[in-house]
């Protein structure tokens, strides 16, 4: 102690204290203030997220302590939460020091850990900078626990002694998180995620196993950086493979940015003295105008459940807290403002055992949106990416039902109808083509252009229209051996209402972000009669001969060999030579044709016996 009186006489009855958070909470000093606590009463507890136990959450201390929590963490707090004996107040992360320096939230003590003072006088707040940072300068009075086991961290992270009312010397271990083993739905979303982050993209993670999965396939990513409010063990490991190497962020450029870490003593060992990272208060690393300032701005974060308009839940299971809103609503707005950013919400299709699907008609009763229709750019779960951006109601329920469980998906559809969200004549089928490998769709580099060659699915229906009226008369002339005038919204809905477990619709798509273009779509429709499927397709003018016929092609016979088809035909017009081109360079032979000016093209797929 440095000062003559007891630390705890500075904490009165009816005090505001704030406690340090994550991975920084000075459970020291909370133990010795139980512990000399009886001349104390109605002592209210402003918390985030805190690890290891709250024992001050405890009914046993209700006449001593008042929980505030600002984000709901672990489960006695959950509990005092639930039980009423503790306060939920939800917020913003980049929002919560303005709480404390205005005097909403005003703090009679801010009960900190720090590392010993260096030679100059300065204890670095090592792991958690976030709110302690405003805390510590609002509050009437700062009591430190000085550790010596606290990694000392660089940016904005250090405090005089001279600022610090009493110390307290404790030394302890950090609370570590330990990895845990990942299931096959949550490697899945993992896999989707990761392709929707670019090289030299600024990434910034949530919490989670979902968050962990998406960092271990970016293993192969180059010159990635990182803005975001925490770092874990997967953002080191990325770090030390120089996969993360901040030299392509356009904002902190060659550092990592961060307000605290969580994970294991090998993390904290690892930001202890690091140059490379930078710890930042919470008001400037979550703040959306400085996400922003990074270009290719990717957030990853995961949600309770996501209606088929787009809102996102993620603090509450109906009328029942459970988290809190934290950084989640900071970095999906930075990301969507930032140039070429995606905001990106990632969670399983199903909870309670596969029993209740989390992609739901509409909200459940009691919970709060978090992050509006207009915020998400992207709904990932195990079966799929839901792209919502610019996308109607109508889209939105389509894409996102698409990547909900199969068994939930006719309800979904059935249940938005009823608010004419869908037509009618929208139907649902089968939309995944397994045969294309465990993400769906196999990326093309064609012409130096980079495109996916992915099934057709009921959501398309707008972009098949758009590729059917950028066809020239001579097009719709060599494909439809007539010249139609118009694809309706009906028709074009049939044309990608496809069950791709009998029939097969592919189409090559160039995607640019949330915009996504048709450039050419390839079909066969099984003949059960005689075990074959007619084949076609049609490509958009500018790439005809650049081979994306060839490659549809190439694929929907790999797929029908594999689906045990016995053969393929094909009808063309006598004078359209360079389709029979392509069909004649991938085995289709030429037959009799009962149509004058018509060529039969025949293609056995099974080795005669």
């Amino acid at each position: 102690m440095s000062n003559s009186l007891p630390w705890h006489q500075l904490i009165k009855s009816g005090s505001r204290i704030f406690i340090g958070s994550h991975a920084a909470v000075p459970h020291a000093l909370l133990d010795d203030l139980i512990q000399h606590s009886q001349h104390l009463h109605d002592v209210e507890i402003v918390q985030v997220y805190a690890l290891g136990d709250n024992q001050w959450a405890e009914p046993k201390y209700s006449q001593l302590f008042k929980v505030n929590t600002l984000f709901i963490g672990g489960p006695q707090v959950r509990r005092a939460v639930a039980e009423g004996r503790a306060d939920y107040t939800p917020c913003f992360m980049s929002d919560i020091p303005s709480l404390f320096q205005e005097g909403i939230l005003p703090l009679d003590a801010a009960l900190i850990m720090v590392s010993p003072a260096d030679k100059y006088g300065y204890h670095s707040l090592g792991v958690s900078v976030d709110i302690v940072s405003a805390a510590l300068r609002s509050a009437k009075k700062v009591i430190a626990q000085v550790n010596p086991k606290m990694p000392v961290t660089f940016g904005q992270a250090f405090i005089h002694k001279g600022q610090i009312d009493a110390f307290f010397e404790a030394e302890a271990e950090l609370p570590e998180i330990a990895a845990t083993e990942l299931d096959a739905v949550t490697e899945r979303i993992g896999q989707y995620v990761s392709l929707l982050v670019e090289d030299g993209a600024t990434i910034q993670i949530g919490f989670g196993n979902i968050c962990d999965a998406v960092l271990r396939y970016l293993g192969n990513h180059k010159d990635l950086g990182v803005h975001s409010e925490m770092i874990t063990d997967g953002i080191m490991e990325l770090m030390q493979s120089g996969v993360i190497n901040n030299r392509k962020k356009t904002y902190h450029q060659h550092k990592s940015v961060t307000s605290f870490c969580i994970g294991s003593k090998a993390l904290y060992d690892f930001v202890d003295g690091n140059p490379h990272i930078g710890f930042y208060p919470s008001e400037y690393v979550n703040s959306p105008a400085n996400i922003a300032r990074n270009d290719n701005m990717i957030s990853i974060n995961s949600a309770i459940e996501v209606d088929l308009t787009g809102q996102v839940v993620s603090d509450s299971i109906g009328h029942h807290f459970y988290s809190g809103i934290g950084g989640h609503v900071d970095f999906s707005r930075g990301a969507s403002m930032s140039k070429g950013g995606k905001p990106v919400i990632a969670l399983p299709s199903t909870a309670q055992n596969g029993t209740i699907s989390r992609i739901v008609p509409h909200l459940t009763e009691g919970v709060g949106v978090a992050t509006s229709r207009a915020h998400v750019y992207y709904v990932v779960t195990e079966f799929g990416v839901a792209s919502l951006r610019g996308k109607s109601i109508r889209e939105r329920a389509l894409e996102l039902i698409r990547v909900a469980h199969p068994k939930f998906r006719q309800q979904l559809l059935e249940e938005v109808r009823k608010y004419y969200y869908v037509p009618n004549y929208q139907t649902l089928k089968s939309v995944e083509v397994p045969e294309l490998g465990d993400v769906g769709f196999k990326e093309l580099c064609i012409d130096g252009d980079y495109f996916d060659l992915r099934p057709l699915n009921p959501s398309d229906e707008r972009r098949l229209q758009e590729f059917f009226y950028s066809h020239t008369k001579e097009t719709l002339q060599m494909r439809y051996n007539t010249v139609p005038t118009q694809m309706s919204r009906e028709k074009s809905c049939t044309l990608v209402s496809v069950d791709q477990s009998v029939d097969l619709a592919l189409c090559i798509v160039r995607q640019k972000g949330s915009a996504a273009e048709i450039q050419a779509v390839g079909r066969y429709y099984y003949i059960a009669a005689d075990n074959s499927a007619e084949v076609a397709f049609v490509t958009r003018e500018k790439f005809q001969g650049k081979g994306m016929a060839s490659r549809l092609l190439d694929e929907m016979i790999r797929i029908a060999r594999q689906r045990g088809l016995h053969h393929m035909v094909a009808y063309v017009r006598a004078e359209n030579s360079k389709m029979l081109a392509v069909f004649e360079r991938a085995g289709f032979r030429r037959g009799a044709s009962d149509e004058p000016g018509e060529v039969h093209l025949t293609l056995p797929l099974q080795q005669e016996s």
